[in-house]
């Protein structure tokens, strides 16, 4: 059962367990967008994560008739949200009462995958640029990132059961916004980066991260969490040199905005979006996850222990994304 399934990660990881041949849950709401979950084999089910009288009562019908699932990907999470305590409400309060709810009704899982983010162990070293490690001291910075932490510790804090925490950092691929403006930018032959130190950013294509979540289930691990990226680290030009070679872009005009002009126009466009009830892609949250300079994360662990090998480089991924919103008519 993969929760969040209406998603961009969420769709990649409901046609690779149907092509694995798993009897495929989609968690999604009602009024969730199923667009790219349109297989037949797809069983659908709202479950309210926000109550749990409720939420036990549907799993206990749920078992009853269908038996418990072997398998939970738990990819529902918020990153960005209108008030600000809803980061904690949906990654932290929803996914705790989840795992409560499976405890007390006898139905835990064999594995229970939750997608966590590098953005829960926080700022790196920005001197040195040592990749950041899971025997490093978490301090997230963001409030994104302190929620993802807090819902990890819920369910280390739950005896015996069955964990396994995924910390991509920046994942892209076909069907993801944030990247595509990105290269909706560049087309329009401009490239924005932020602040003047060096930087050094990772990324992941989303049939790699997806490539790891079954990899842990085929290993059969639990109460263990990995980082993962393609390997790499990049300067921000590398994703505007791969995106304008593609795009026949022989001029891309690079402007680069101090840090202190990104605080403010986050400032303003967060509060303007509070205004109008709506959320702005940029934000207090965000801004300080484009000031962080280092973005490498050791993914050793998830090499070794479940065999994982990027399969997308940068520059293939890019290419596999471009083409998919050119013939789908984004670009």
């Amino acid at each position: 059962m993969i929760t969040g399934a209406g998603g961009f990660i969420g769709g990649f990881i409901v046609e690779e367990a149907l092509r694995r041949g798993y009897d495929t849950w989609a968690g999604v709401r009602t009024s969730t967008s199923r667009e790219y979950l349109t297989d037949d084999h797809i069983h659908f089910i709202d479950l309210n994560f926000g109550n749990k009288e409720v939420l036990l009562r549907q799993l206990t019908d749920h078992v009853a008739e269908f038996g418990r699932w072997d398998y939970i990907i738990h990819n529902l999470g918020a990153t960005k949200c209108k008030n600000p305590a809803d980061f904690e409400r949906i990654n932290h309060d929803f996914i705790k009462n989840f795992a409560e709810a499976l405890v007390e009704t006898d139905n835990v899982p064999t594995q229970f995958i939750m997608m966590s983010s590098l953005s829960a162990w926080g700022v790196g070293d920005e001197r040195g640029f040592t990749p950041i490690s899971t025997e490093d001291t978490p301090h997230p910075n963001t409030l994104y990132g302190k929620s993802k932490i807090m819902a990890e510790e819920a369910l280390r804090a739950i005896p015996h059961f069955p964990y396994v925490f995924m910390r991509p950092t920046g994942v892209y691929g076909p069907r993801e916004r944030d990247y595509y403006l990105m290269m909706k930018t560049i087309k329009a032959g401009f490239d924005f980066s932020v602040g003047y130190r060096k930087q050094l950013i990772t990324f992941i294509y989303v049939r790699d991260l997806v490539q790891a979540l079954f990899l842990a289930i085929d290993r059969g691990v639990t109460r263990r969490g990995y980082f993962l990226s393609d390997g790499d680290a990049h300067r921000s030009t590398d994703f505007r040199q791969y995106a304008a070679r593609l795009m026949g872009k022989r001029v891309v005009i690079p402007i680069r905005v101090p840090l202190w002009v990104l605080w403010v126009v986050s400032y303003v466009a967060e509060w303007w979006a509070g205004l109008s009830g709506g959320t702005s892609t940029l934000n207090r949250d965000k801004y300080r996850i484009m000031k962080q300079r280092n973005w490498i994360c050791d993914i050793t662990p998830a090499r070794e222990e479940l065999g994982f090998a990027p399969q997308y480089n940068l520059e293939r991924g890019i290419a596999e994304a471009y083409q998919w919103y050119k013939e789908a008519g984004w670009l």
